[in-house]
């Protein structure tokens, strides 16, 4: 996957396109930090490893790049929900365009209504009653919606779910 990211990257930068291009680069950043962060526990929990084979151990894997790519997304997420509130049109709308091109790395988007029949069969399955029953049912949901579905969008299905019974 950051194979494929470098990729894009080069073809931005070959095409002239500078949104995408500092979008990816940003990108790859985010997840050079993470193989940084990674590097740094392995080199502590094991001390005797050499350059080389820590630089192997430290390289992410598809799902932890995954990761990353869904933490720069909550962050444009979140970042054009505050530029709305504070009235910046010219804001929102270059985060709205980064977090499509980031939308790109990330699996199909799960819609609504399939979360809202997850959230059912899951409550069903747990026996979930109550809102005091949140914890087990997002505990059991999230694992099964991973990159396809916005935390916060989950945890309302399910409040609302809980609480409608």
């Amino acid at each position: 996957m950051k194979t494929k990211i470098t990729e894009d990257l080069k073809k931005a930068f070959l095409s002239q396109d500078t949104l995408r291009t500092s979008t990816l680069r940003m990108l790859l950043a985010a997840i050079v930090n993470k193989e940084k962060e990674k590097r740094y526990k392995i080199s502590k929990e094991k001390p005797n490893l050499s350059q080389s084979e820590l630089a192997k151990e430290s390289e992410l894997q598809d799902q932890e790049i995954l990761d990353v790519v869904m933490s720069e997304a909550k962050k444009h997420k979140e970042s054009i929900e505050a530029f709305k509130k504070g009235g910046r049109k010219d804001l929102v709308e270059k985060e709205q365009k980064e977090l499509a091109i980031l939308q790109k790395y990330l699996p199909e988007q799960l819609s609504e209504e399939a979360i809202r029949a997850l959230a059912k069969d899951t409550i069903a399955k747990l026996g979930a009653t109550s809102s005091q029953d949140l914890g087990r049912v997002m505990g059991a949901l999230v694992p099964q919606t991973k990159g396809k579905a916005d935390g916060s969008t989950i945890s309302n299905i399910v409040k609302e779910l809980l609480t409608s019974k």
